[in-house]
């Protein structure tokens, strides 16, 4: 059987085995009551819709309160989407004594966030180490701990913290042509913010944006972190989504529970990408253990979009509770093999096809062998519900598709159970 595609997605879950005792066991005391753990802030990657993407700086109250109804509205609250995210552009004026106010737009932020609070989700909010933001707004440069108060006393539950023009404003003014000092700036300026989070006592996302710079990720968690960008943004092409993706790949062991890589918000019904794109984009980012931030137009948005974002199947891989990330196994050319562990001993495996110069030809033929896998593997189609049957060698068409934006792509999502010899197969 040969399989069209040009990413394939899936699962493997392996045995597990129990060894009972040889011999009855000696009484044992009866435990000490555990002290219950403090809640992980983002002990899944964070799932919701930023502002910036579709409204950019035009954001106001009103469209927040419209995107919260959308999100419950579409289905999307209840496949996980719960943060509200305000981008740039919120910001007035600090008066006398520092305090930030809101601009017109946003004539009462705790209302807009008990408005959003009363859907049952949560609110983000956006801010900079900088005096401004990359917009040109008030930022947060000498007023961190009083910004975090004002932050819980919103009722803000995320941060967005973008570098911006702390560049000109103190890492190049303090440390001329000295990059290590500049990032020694850079870094106690985000433990500043962190700290400050930290001392209001609300649980507040901390999301890192400086672009990867400094090997972020090495840093970020110990400052309280729970996401930080890995690359610089990302826009709705597919040459820039698969640059992003290409740059995670080495990252997997800095991700886990309440800290998170983040190749960026999600382009996902945006611009001039095909339905295909789109499809590979989600999976991949599912993949990544990324954060899933939409940005498209939630009122319009097309029923085969919607199906993308609010897939089942995609969306349990990219909150499976283990947090691995998923790895780059191997690679045939222009085709890619990633893996990622899940909980219960599973494995999701994605094949990509990063190119569209395979032809029927010369298909890809998956190795299952490399991935450990041997015989047969039956499965089911999420899509179409249809079983499958999977082979080692098993020819993979990579069609070629004459879109405008750039070479068509599709992903599959698929999961096995070795102990039920059950794939699960989305195309």
């Amino acid at each position: 059987m040969r399989i069209s595609a040009s990413l394939c997605l899936a699962l493997l879950a392996t045995a597990s085995f129990l060894s009972g005792p040889t011999s009855p066991a000696a009484a044992q005391p009866a435990p000490k009551a555990a002290t219950k753990p403090a809640p992980i802030t983002a002990a899944t990657p964070p799932m919701g819709w930023n502002s910036w993407n579709f409204f950019a700086g035009k954001v106001t109250d009103k469209d927040i309160r419209a995107a919260a109804d959308n999100l419950v509205a579409t289905g999307m609250k209840d496949a996980g989407y719960i943060y509200v995210n305000i981008d740039d552009t919120w910001e007035g004026e600090r008066d006398a004594d520092g305090l930030l106010h809101t601009n017109s737009k946003f004539p009462d932020m705790k209302a807009l966030a008990d408005y959003v609070h009363s859907k049952g989700l949560k609110i983000g909010i956006y801010s900079g180490p900088g005096n401004k933001t990359c917009g040109g707004y008030a930022a947060s440069l000498g007023h961190e701990e009083q910004d975090a108060k004002m932050y819980a006393d919103w009722g803000i539950d995320y941060l967005k913290y973008d570098l911006c023009s702390f560049r000109g404003d103190v890492m190049d003014k303090e440390a001329p042509g000295d990059k290590p000092a500049q990032m020694r700036l850079m870094i106690a300026a985000y433990e500043k913010m962190g700290k400050a989070l930290q001392a209001t006592g609300r649980p507040i996302v901390f999301s890192l944006c400086q672009y990867g710079w400094d090997a972020v990720w090495e840093w970020a968690p110990a400052l309280g972190g729970n996401l930080w960008r890995t690359t610089g943004d990302i826009n709705p092409r597919w040459d820039r989504i698969y640059a992003i993706l290409s740059q995670q790949d080495g990252l997997a062991k800095y991700a886990g529970p309440g800290h998170w890589n983040d190749p960026d918000m999600l382009e996902v019904g945006n611009g001039k990408l095909s339905l295909e794109e789109n499809w590979s984009h989600f999976a991949m980012w599912a993949m990544l253990a990324s954060p899933l931030l939409a940005g498209n137009d939630l009122p319009n948005m097309k029923p085969e979009i919607k199906a993308i974002l609010t897939n089942s199947d995609v969306i349990a891989i990219d909150q499976d509770r283990l947090g691995h990330q998923a790895t780059r196994a191997y690679s045939d050319g222009e085709v890619e093999v990633w893996t990622r562990p899940l909980s219960g001993g599973a494995l999701a495996i994605a094949v990509l096809a990063a190119g569209d110069t395979r032809y029927s030809t010369h298909p890809f033929h998956l190795d299952l062998a490399r991935l450990g896998l041997h015989g047969p593997q039956k499965g089911q189609d999420l899509k179409t519900g249809q079983p499958i049957t999977l082979t080692n060698n098993m020819p993979i068409e990579i069609q070629s598709h004459d879109t405008p934006a750039s070479p068509h792509r599709r992903a599959e999502v698929s999961a096995f159970h070795p102990v039920s010899k059950k794939w699960d197969v989305a195309c």
